[in-house]
């Protein structure tokens, strides 16, 4: 609500504030709409409450380390890519949001069954709580979404019911994943079938078995569900939270997973991280066994040339009966030997760098590169650089699963793995060289010491050829049997770089949601914040006068008297229920405008004028009975009905209004044929008369100021009744002719805005002599202020020994009042 301030004169100033005293009594006096409201508030908090269903969140933690092969040790020949090269805590989270990865969960644990019980608000997924299984078959359809009633007759037999609404429902083939619609009979389907029996169905196909841990309850009716594989998957890629363990401890991580069932939760927790950790080991081990597919390939090889040169040997003996040769040749023949094999092993070498050159050059997927080390190259920069693009390939690898070809998260990788591609062929080529030149200088060893075994017989010479073919190929294939059993047993003993520090448990762990305390607190603030809201808003909006705090705050004109609200069927109060608490504030207005009249040293006859801002505030019922309180007290009195444009008073004299005030200023009639005794003793009424065209021009005449002198003469109190200053001029050039006015406000009726006019004309003295009389007061044990005002005595616990009590009105006494109000009204 809106407030004006005022100036060092008491008039508004135009700033705003609030009435927060104002406030916070109307909340307390509408205290209950909040009762009612929080009644509401706390009915919804419980029936939400009761029908929720409770909400579980487990945990598990795992460590991401990269874990070095028992094995692995620096007399190791042939090394391996173990970690990549990026963090394997990053690369752990994104995986566990990957399709791939909940793919193979959601698989491996069937999720997209669901078994239910039914429940008293729902049907409730019991899990492995259910007394049975469904052993499906992948390869046929399943519907979807339309639970398939299972009720247990017998240890043995059960039936198989469910209802289709339409003639089409969908289906889903779990092996190949795919969904189709399949036609079938509206209506319900109702079929008895035997334990371990195969069905086969169009919407399902399995095997219902007993689980042996469970007791089967023939009085409950169980549910089979099947949902879309793909729904199930992208529900739970984001359902598993991973986030570190502590600061300290960066590649501890927590999983967490909340859901309604503590024992898919538990399940689907373990086999996540079992998945990780067999993925992890399988992408740990994919060099290692792409080596020794290499090896594999070159000791099948190796083996076809040495059972040839083996033959070869075996059938030159047979032939040439040469079995030995001289020393001396012999120690030239193996010092040739050794460096044949050494040629070997460098031919073996650069045969690997041009199938790596053309390897990078022609391929994109770089994750079937072998180890450098499986054909003896111990350069290290091409060891690391391959370790690094193979390493960058697996990255690349899994992030296809979460984004699509094209997408601005490869960019980065293709970028590090294109710059490392042209720094390795940069390496090849220079190793191709160095390697070369070695070749180069073997060549010119080896035809120097073939010069030397020239000068012997052909026959040795073939003889020493063909042994020294059957060393190298029978050295050479021990060195990659030895390799490949050092690759195997590596292999073998390698470990994941994920273990489980503590898996998941269902140890009785209470429920995290919903929260029903929070709810009930919920439902207190919103039990009070919306009807208070709501009083507010009505508060902010409602522009009426409600007491006398808002009168003073709002005008410095002061208050002269307040007046109760009083239910009587007619206007005259003061002289039909003399002892009330309305006819005693009458009085007590009588006796504070006698000190008003004694500041203006009036002792002869006093004229008083009532108006107020607009119809409805209670202005003639004021003037009727301030009058008959002046006349009750033995003072010669006169009410002058001057609102003529719509006269009130002669209803409750039951006086015509044929003739009165307009006849009179028209000089029509004297006044003496205007006045009217009335039953109350020494007031005399004068009514207002036919309603005339022009009533201002009739007031603003010499008629009424000549009346008036006559009327002082003749009378002691002279009351004006007359029209609402908010509405015509009328009142306020009446003013003149007053001693003292009274400003009728109704409260929580009369419109605060409706003050400025009677504050302006106060300011600049057009109005002079006036008082606030205050109407239609209503007491209440908690008033707005929360005090009683000193105008309003008579209305508390002590008054009520002095004065009659109102009887409260019925509902048809008040209509029937109201009826015959307008009656009169008319």
């Amino acid at each position: 609500m809106s407030e004006f301030e005022f100036d060092h004169d008491g008039y508004e100033s135009g700033s705003m504030t609030f009435d927060f005293k104002g406030f916070l009594f109307k909340l307390i006096s509408n205290w209950i709409l909040i009762i009612v409201s929080l009644g509401i508030a706390f009915f919804i908090a419980y029936f939400v409450n009761d029908r929720k269903q409770n909400v579980y969140r487990l945990e598990s933690l795992i460590s991401v380390e990269k874990d070095q092969n028992p094995f692995f040790t620096a007399n190791t020949s042939i090394s391996f890519n173990w970690g990549g090269v990026s963090d394997q805590v990053g690369k752990i989270i994104t995986t566990l949001q990957t399709r791939k990865h909940n793919t193979k969960v959601v698989d491996s644990l069937q999720f997209y069954i669901n078994y239910l019980e039914e429940g008293k608000y729902r049907k409730n997924n019991i899990y492995k709580e259910s007394p049975f299984f469904v052993q499906i078959d992948k390869k046929k359809s399943q519907v979807l979404n339309i639970p398939i009633g299972v009720h247990f007759i017998n240890d043995t037999q059960f039936r198989l019911f469910v209802t289709f609404d339409s003639e089409y429902v969908s289906v889903q083939q779990y092996e190949e994943k795919s969904i189709k619609n399949i036609n079938i009979e509206v209506g319900v389907f109702d079929q008895t079938f035997s334990i371990d029996e195969v069905i086969e169905l169009p919407f399902f196909n399995g095997i219902i078995k007993k689980r042996l841990d469970r007791n089967i309850n023939s009085n409950s009716e169980y549910f089979i569900s099947f949902s879309s594989f793909d729904g199930v998957v992208n529900r739970y890629k984001t359902a598993v939270i991973a986030t570190p363990f502590s600061k300290d401890s960066p590649s501890v991580l927590r999983l967490s997973l909340t859901g309604l069932n503590k024992g898919k939760i538990v399940d689907y927790l373990n086999t996540t991280t079992s998945v990780l950790s067999s993925s992890e080991l399988e992408r740990k081990n994919l060099y290692a066994t792409n080596t020794i597919k290499f090896i594999d390939s070159s000791l099948n090889a190796v083996s076809i040339d040495l059972k040839g040169v083996t033959g070869e040997m075996d059938s030159f003996r047979k032939n040439t009966k040469v079995f030995n040769v001289d020393e001396e040749m012999l120690q030239v023949s193996s010092k040739l030997q050794d460096f044949e094999l050494e040629k070997e092993v460098e031919n073996k070498k650069l045969n690997y760098l041009y199938l790596l050159e053309e390897y990078l050059n022609k391929k994109t997927n770089y994750l079937d590169i072998t180890a450098p080390t499986s054909v003896g190259i111990e350069e290290v920069n091409i060891i690391n650089s391959v370790a690094k693009i193979n390493g960058l390939s697996i990255e690349r690898q899994n992030l296809e699963s979460i984004a699509k070809e094209g997408s601005e998260l490869f960019k980065p990788l293709d970028r590090k793995i294109t710059s490392e591609k042209s720094v390795l062929l940069e390496i090849i080529k220079a190793t191709k060289r160095t390697i070369n030149s070695q070749i180069e200088v073997l060549n010119n060893r080896i035809g120097s010491l073939q010069n030397k075994l020239g000068k012997l017989p052909e026959s040795q010479q073939n003889y020493l050829r063909i042994q020294r073919k059957l060393d190298i190929s029978q050295e050479t294939y021990n060195v990659y049997l030895a390799k490949r059993s050092e690759a195997a047993i590596v292999k073998a003993a390698n470990v994941s770089d994920i273990s489980v520090i503590d898996a998941a448990k269902d140890v009785g762990e209470g429920p995290v949601g919903p929260n029903r305390r929070m709810n009930y607190l919920m439902a207190l603030l919103l039990g009070v914040f919306v009807p208070a809201a709501l009083i507010f808003i009505v508060f902010l909006l409602d522009n009426s006068i409600h007491g006398a705090e808002d009168v003073e705050r709002l005008s410095k004109i002061p208050i002269l008297g307040l007046i109760g609200k009083e239910h009587h069927e007619n206007n005259l109060v003061v002289f039909e229920k003399p002892k009330s608490a309305v006819a005693e504030s009458f009085r007590a207005i009588r006796s504070s405008l006698e000190f008003v009249y004694k500041r203006q040293d009036k002792s002869n006859s006093k004229v008083l004028l009532l108006t107020s801002s607009v119809s409805g505030e209670g202005k003639t019922f004021c003037s009727i009975n301030i009058a008959t309180a002046y006349a009750l007290s033995g003072k010669k009195t006169i009410l002058l009905g001057l609102d003529l444009r719509k006269p009130k008073i002669v209803g409750d004299f039951n006086i015509p209004n044929k003739k009165g005030m307009v006849n009179y200023l028209i000089n029509e009639l004297a006044f003496k044929d205007i006045v009217y005794k009335s039953h109350i003793k020494n007031l005399d009424i004068v009514p207002s008369g036919p309603v005339p065209p022009n009533p201002s021009e009739l007031l603003m005449g010499s008629n009424l100021s000549n009346l008036m002198k006559e009327l002082r003469a003749n009378y002691d109190i002279i009351v004006l009744d007359t029209p609402p200053l908010g509405l015509v001029t009328d009142a306020l050039d009446l003013m003149d002719y007053a001693d003292a006015s009274l400003f009728v406000i109704r409260l929580n009726y009369t419109k605060k805005g409706m003050l400025g006019l009677i504050n302006n004309k106060h300011k600049t003295g057009e109005v002079k002599n006036t008082s606030f009389l205050l109407n239609y007061y209503k007491h209440k044990s908690i008033d707005k202020y929360g005090y009683g005002y000193g105008y309003s005595y008579g209305y508390g616990i002590y008054g009520s020994a002095y004065h009659e009590k109102s009887k409260k009105q019925t509902l048809t006494n008040r209509i029937i009042s109201l009826i015959e109000y307008f009656k009169k009204r008319r």
